[in-house]
This record gives C-alpha cells, sequence and structure tokens, in this order.
C-alpha cells in the first residue's frame, strides 16, 4: 500500500491526483512485486549470499530483462486500458518509460537492501552463536582432559606413598602409625581439594610439607631437606597437585652423594605471581626421563595457565633443577 500511494503521488506530480493516475500505479504493482520477491526470495538467499557470483549476475540479467520488457508491457496497456485506447487523453501519464523503469527497480533495490541486510544480520547472529558453542565445546573437553590428568596424578602419587608405606611396614618401624596418619591427611586432600579448581597456596604447602614428611621417614638420615617459602598474602590461589610431580620426581631421581640426598625446594608468592624452585642432587650418568607425572604436569599447566607461565628443567653433572613461575594475575 505504501509503494502503490509513492507511485501514485510520483507519477501525478505536477498534476491532479485523479483515478487515472491511481489505476495506472495498480497496473504496475503486479511486475514491482513480482520482480521484488525475485530478488529478496530467490536471487539474494539462494546465489548471493551463498556466494555463487556467477550464477547470481546470470539470473539477476535474466530477471532484469524479462521484467523491463514487462514494465514497458504494462504501462502500454494500462495507458491503452485507463484511456479506451484514446492516447492523446493520457496528458496525466506523460512520464517517459525509463523514468517509470527507475521507479519500479527504486523499489526493488530498497527492499533488496533491507533483506540483504537482515540476512546478514541472522547469519552474524548465527555466527556468534555458533562460536560460543564451540567455545562451550572447548571448554568441556578441556574439563574433561584436566579430569583425566588428575585421575592419572591420583594413582602415580599414592604409589610412589604406598611402595615407602610398604617398607615401613616390613621393617615393622615405630614410625608406622605416624605414617598412616601422614598419608591419611593426604587422601584427604586428594579427595576433597584436588577437584576444586583452585586451591589456597598455604593448603597446598601444607600438603607439599605432610608428604616431605613422609619421605623423611623413609630416608632416614639419608635425607636432607630445606623447604623455605614466602607468601605474602592468605589470598593467593593456586591449581592443586602442580608441584607434588617434580618433588616426586626429586626423590625419585634424586642421588644420594656423600651418604646425602640434598633436595632444596623454595616458592616464593605474591598477587602477581608465584616462584617455584627445586633442585637435588643426581649422579652424572643419569639418563633423565620426564616420566607421567612430569609430562602430566606440563598439559596441565597448558590448560590452566596459557602463556601465562615459564617452566625451565635443566639438568648439570651434579645437580637436576627445576624452576617454575606463574602469573597470578587472571585466571583460565
Amino acid at each position: 500500500m505504501a509503494i502503490l500511494f509513492i507511485f501514485t503521488l510520483t507519477f501525478s506530480a505536477d498534476n491532479t491526483i485523479d483515478s487515472n493516475i491511481f489505476n495506472f500505479s495498480l497496473f504496475l504493482m503486479p511486475i514491482t512485486i513480482g520482480t521484488t520477491y525475485v530478488s529478496i526470495y530467490k536471487l539474494i538467499p539462494n546465489y548471493l549470499i551463498t556466494k555463487r557470483y556467477i550464477l547470481f549476475g546470470l539470473y539477476s540479467l535474466y530477471t532484469i530483462i524479462i521484467s523491463i520488457f514487462s514494465i514497458m508491457f504494462s504501462v502500454f496497456f494500462a495507458i491503452a486500458f485507463l484511456t479506451n485506447f484514446m492516447f492523446t487523453r493520457v496528458e496525466s501519464l506523460s512520464r517517459n518509460t525509463l523514468f517509470i523503469i527507475t521507479c519500479v527497480y527504486l523499489v526493488v533495490i530498497i527492499v533488496s537492501a533491507f533483506k540483504l541486510l537482515k540476512l546478514n544480520l541472522k547469519q552474524s547472529k548465527y555466527s556468534a552463536e555458533l562460536e560460543a558453542k564451540i567455545l562451550e565445546t572447548q571448554l568441556k573437553l578441556k574439563e574433561q582432559e584436566l579430569n583425566y590428568l588428575k585421575m592419572q596424578i591420583h594413582p602415580h602419587f599414592l604409589f610412589n606413598t604406598l611402595n615407602t608405606l610398604y617398607g615401613f611396614a616390613l621393617k615393622k618401624a615405630e614410625e608406622t602409625p605416624e605414617m598412616i596418619l601422614k598419608l591419611s591427611n593426604l587422601l584427604d586432600y586428594l579427595l576433597y581439594q584436588v577437584d576444586k579448581p583452585f586451591v589456597g597456596l598455604n593448603d597446598e604447602m601444607n600438603h607439599i610439607e605432610d608428604y616431605i614428611s613422609l619421605e623423611k621417614m623413609r630416608f632416614n638420615e639419608t635425607l636432607n631437606v630445606t623447604f623455605n617459602k614466602e607468601i605474602a598474602s592468605e589470598t593467593i590461589e593456586i591449581a592443586p597437585m602442580l608441584f607434588i610431580p617434580f618433588i616426586e620426581n626429586s626423590f625419585k631421581h634424586g642421588a644420594i652423594r656423600d651418604g646425602v640426598l640434598d633436595i632444596a625446594i623454595s616458592i616464593k608468592a605474591d598477587s602477581e605471581e608465584i616462584l617455584f624452585n627445586i633442585k637435588n642432587t643426581c649422579s652424572k650418568d643419569l639418563n633423565y626421563n620426564d616420566g607421567l607425572g612430569l609430562e602430566n604436569i606440563k598439559k596441565r599447566l597448558e590448560l590452566l595457565y596459557p602463556n601465562r607461565y615459564n617452566l625451565e628443567i635443566n639438568k648439570s653433572k651434579s645437580e637436576f633443577m627445576v624452576s617454575l613461575k606463574l602469573s597470578t594475575k587472571s585466571k583460565l
């Protein structure tokens, strides 16, 4: 109705709007509607949006040719019908055919532009929803991978600890009950803390101290462990079980030199970063292998601290050293 009104007003400029002008505009409406609908429901969605540009250009050319002939035929038939085939009475229809074709295609272009905008907005919304689903899927996959890595950490950690306890049981040592209590504390931590994405750094330190206590019982006088920690705040958090694999490997791969296995551990943390260092004595001919624990920890670091960590592992003739720096400014 709006287009019909505009056509009537346009074609009757400088003339009195009468029934002939209105009826003349009615004759142009079918070809205007038809051309517009072909454009917005066929050409644009089926060929332009799908980037089939050659077919779009070819079918658009066909549409233009057919519509131009249809407009010329409609104009001729309208003038003939409305004047009873007396063309001299059509003073108000003095507009030329080119102007009429321009008016029709102006409508087609404007409506097609709105249709294209609508399709682009719909495509953008769909792309955003698809991207959100992809991100959600990636997060779920990361969560599943983290859970899988944690499941590997538990048996590995318990295997080493139970071996130590088994050694004490064979000796029927008096320290066995105390060792069982320490192991109970470790299991409590594993059951109730390790499934959390982040835990307090102090809680993690207590867990490490319990583990070191167990190892001290096993090594007796052949172990010298120094553990220095500087934690600036009680609110600092960290992903659980990040440091234990490094400490485990120090005991597992460390070598007793001059009757003592020396292990030095230091942790320094503030609101921006956590620095963890550990070094232990090792044999000259040790062919060190990362092992299950360190391989898992590297994967966890990639998932939990992407581009926010620096891990250095070095070995000299007599010492093995690990240095890990974590940024605590933001979490994944």
